[in-house]
């Protein structure tokens, strides 16, 4: 069986080192003491991170994953001041380009943009996809406080749409204020509001808003052709598709349903919670062409990661398009 995972991560020392230099290594804006912990105990070291010759090739290899596709982790220069990031953007991606071609049969890669300056990043999306040759884009979070179905960054998704490349759509922080107001609480710690706040719920919370905006912006009238991908099974999305086509159809003004829109435009992976009721669920909600395999690595080392292919209940055509079949028709991997 042929396995390729999409939602796979990489930093760079080379990149981290201009963003601490440019912004200042404590500059790290909406995060709160409790996340800044939580990710300061938790989260994989910059080796581990950095790595595409040693420790990723071998858990690869231990869980019979063909090809992983690249993309920025945390340290990623996207949100960064226009002024710098257009430059620290390009950088990024050569320096993934490179990491790619150290095994390039094993490795795909997804562009980070400069989103605070839309046309630059269109243009970068652009020579990443024609010249180096990626897969996609990775979006992180939003940018000051504006989601991305704003006007203001539709020049990324124009032409995202033209490349027939797919955005992927990754969690990040959310506001103090939001931590604030639904996960802080006397009755447990910190440590537990950083979790509740971030990877346990509120990150995927909001970035399934991000997905939700998206649909009901309408870009999809406008770029029909536009792919997304919603990690964590869709950020909970799919498990309210029927309950927001009953509350939306008489008053959104889409030319379709939510649901429509979303089984045709939005492809899912379970970005290493490998469940099987989850899967099954998502196999119902959103058909076999529209589910992609992917672990997070290497936030998320899962040791069911081979075995838990070998237990679902999917078809063998099912299990091939979930594997593989889906990520190269839609990622373009050869």
């Amino acid at each position: 069986m042929k396995i390729i995972t999409v939602e796979e991560h990489f930093e760079s020392a080379k990149i981290t080192q201009e963003i601490n230099q440019a912004v200042g290594k404590a500059a790290m804006p909406n995060v709160s003491k409790d996340m800044l912990h939580y990710m300061q105990t938790t989260l994989p070291t910059p080796t581990i991170m950095q790595d595409v010759t040693k420790d990723r090739i071998e858990f690869m290899d231990k869980f019979d994953i063909d090809q992983q596709v690249l993309s920025y982790g945390n340290s990623s220069p996207q949100n960064l001041d226009p002024k710098v990031a257009v430059k620290l953007c390009q950088d990024a991606n050569d320096e993934l380009a490179k990491a790619v071609k150290t095994n390039p049969t094993r490795f795909g890669a997804l562009a980070v943009l400069p989103v605070g300056d839309p046309a630059a990043a269109a243009t970068e999306l652009k020579r990443a996809v024609n010249d180096l040759h990626f897969n996609g884009v990775l979006l992180k979070g939003n940018y000051q406080n504006k989601y991305f179905d704003d006007p203001f960054f539709l020049p990324i998704f124009e032409m995202a749409s033209k490349l027939d490349v797919p955005v992927y759509f990754h969690p990040s922080f959310i506001a103090p204020s939001v931590t604030q107001h639904y996960f802080t609480s006397d009755n447990w710690s910190d440590v537990v509001t950083g979790i509740l706040s971030s990877a346990g719920y509120g990150w995927h919370m909001d970035v399934g808003i991000q997905v939700m905006r998206m649909i009901v912006s309408g870009i999809f009238d406008k770029l029909p052709n536009l792919k997304l991908v919603s990690g964590h099974w869709g950020e909970l999305v799919p498990m309210f598709l029927e309950r927001l086509d009953d509350e939306l159809d008489a008053y959104d003004g889409l030319k379709k349903s939510f649901s429509d829109y979303y089984r045709n435009n939005v492809y899912v992976t379970p970005s290493g919670i490998l469940s099987k009721p989850q899967l099954n669920f998502l196999l119902a909600e959103m058909g076999p062409e529209h589910l992609i395999y992917s672990i997070d690595y290497p936030y998320k080392q899962p040791k069911n990661g081979r075995t838990f292919l070998d237990n679902t209940d999917l078809t063998p055509d099912q299990l091939e398009a979930f594997t593989h079949g889906n990520a190269e028709r839609i990622f373009h991997l050869n």
